[in-house]
């Protein structure tokens, strides 16, 4: 068995959502004053590899700790969709034409191609590829626990002022994992394959810290 990781790294004033934040890590303890290094890291919950759970969106909805950890793992099919133009919303069409007919329990990744393309750049921040709102109704009819992409909104910028990807996701009770980063070697592998995410255990949070990774072997 190995371990094929998915993440982004983070580190101090690594990219991340500009409506975020600066992520900032500065060492407050160091060798040999202190016998020890320590970090401390201000940064949003929603930075990096993370989840999104129901509460993100949802009044009410259910926190990371709401959610059994066994849900966070499972098996996915990864939709290709690397060299998709910018800015192109991936409909209910185009995820019927990369997917199989039965998803019901499964998770469903999306791969435009951004994670490789992640920098502080106008591109990067403002022009990705997002899921649109028949593209979300599409994968809540088909039944599936939950839903990747490699940026760090599956709604795209555009997401965080008419935030309908996400309350259509996650109203349903579909979890989001976003800033995923798909090595090419994926792409050969047969599907479904086995993908964990385990998000850090905050109590009553709406988002959380993730070392996604396919299962392999």
């Amino acid at each position: 068995m190995r371990f094929i990781d998915l993440s982004q790294p983070v580190y101090h004033d690594s990219p991340n959502c500009p409506a975020h934040p600066p992520v900032k890590s500065e060492v407050i303890k160091d060798h040999p004053a202190h016998g020890w290094r320590v970090e401390l890291m201000t940064l949003a919950s929603h930075t990096g590899s993370h989840v999104d759970a129901p509460l993100h969106k949802i009044a009410g909805g259910a926190s990371l700790d709401d959610i059994p950890l066994e849900h966070w793992a499972g098996p996915a099919y990864i939709a290709d969709f690397r060299g998709i133009a910018p800015g192109t919303k991936i409909t209910a069409e185009m995820l019927a034409a990369k997917l199989p007919p039965e998803l019901a329990g499964q998770i469903v990744l999306l791969a435009t191609g951004w994670g490789d393309k992640r920098a502080k750049t106008d591109e990067w921040l403002y022009q990705s590829p997002c899921l649109s709102e028949d593209g979300a109704a599409f994968l809540v009819a088909a039944g599936i626990r939950g839903v990747g992409i490699d940026h760090y909104s599956i709604g795209g910028m555009t997401d965080p002022t008419n935030p309908r990807v996400h309350t259509i996701l996650l109203g349903a009770g579909v979890w989001v994992v976003e800033e995923l980063r798909f090595p090419p070697e994926v792409f050969d592998l047969p599907q479904p394959v086995t993908y964990m995410g385990l998000p850090v255990n905050f109590r009553g949070h709406t988002g959380a810290f993730c070392r996604p990774v396919l299962v392999v072997g």
